[in-house]
């Protein structure tokens, strides 16, 4: 076995969304293999490979590659107090979607109604996207509004105050299952639009809106990922520590 096969081994067992909490910049590889790591994290690697039919090999690799060169600029948040890691979760993804949704909501809706004549993909494509765009709306202000607020308290060392959730576990339930669908619909527009390849013949619009909403999967991922994978469980684990005392 060469030395690439036995430090390589044990990561093949170790799920996707741990593979990525270790190192960031491994969210490239999975990227470029079409390899979820937010919703679909819970996977080990080879199950998720198998079930894809891609080359497990390869991906190892292509981790080792990444792992020989990624910097150290890249924040470690599995160690960031929750309250810090909540806010940066709100300043840079949650304000990346208020920007972006209403852009996306103008691009979708004019190229459906310019081409989806012929196009039926394109109207399908748009009601996707503005179905999502109403449940992440939402979706962003439950955490801000409830579920942001209690990662927050849990850094404090005051006792933890009444909540009308009960557990903490009840909004993450809620999220959990809002982040499956929006996965969902990720995945049903990166269906309709042929992986965002659009027509040789596309107009500059039709091209922006296809590299728009390719973009928009890309940081989802990155979202999802932090919340599912180390907001969540973080937050889970800090609740039951409190309780104790």
């Amino acid at each position: 076995m060469t030395q690439l096969q036995v430090q390589a081994q044990p990561l093949a067992h170790l799920t996707i969304g741990q593979l990525v909490v270790q190192r960031p910049a491994r969210a490239r590889v999975f990227e470029k293999f079409g390899l979820d790591y937010c919703c679909g994290g819970k996977k080990p690697l080879d199950e998720a490979c198998a079930a894809k039919g891609i080359d497990l090999q390869q991906v190892l690799v292509a981790l080792e590659i990444v792992d020989a060169v990624a910097g150290t600029d890249i924040r470690d948040w599995s160690t960031a107090p929750l309250g810090e890691l909540a806010q940066h979760i709100e300043v840079t993804h949650h304000a990346y979607l208020k920007r972006e949704l209403p852009r996306l909501d103008y691009l979708t809706n004019r190229v459906a109604q310019r081409h989806g004549e012929h196009q039926p993909n394109l109207i399908q494509l748009r009601n996707v996207f503005a179905a999502l765009k109403i449940e992440m709306d939402q979706h962003m202000a439950k955490e801000e509004d409830i579920l942001f607020p209690l990662c927050r308290e849990l850094d404090g060392d005051a006792p933890a105050t009444e909540s009308h959730c009960g557990s903490i576990r009840n909004p993450i339930t809620v999220m959990l299952k809002e982040h499956d669908d929006a996965g969902a619909a990720l995945e049903e527009m990166r269906r309709l639009t042929d992986n965002y390849t659009p027509p040789e013949n596309a107009c500059n619009t039709f091209r922006a809106m296809y590299d728009s909403l390719a973009q928009l999967e890309r940081d989802m991922h990155q979202h999802v990922h932090k919340e599912n994978n180390i907001l969540f469980p973080r937050a889970i684990a800090a609740e039951a520590a409190r309780n104790q005392l």
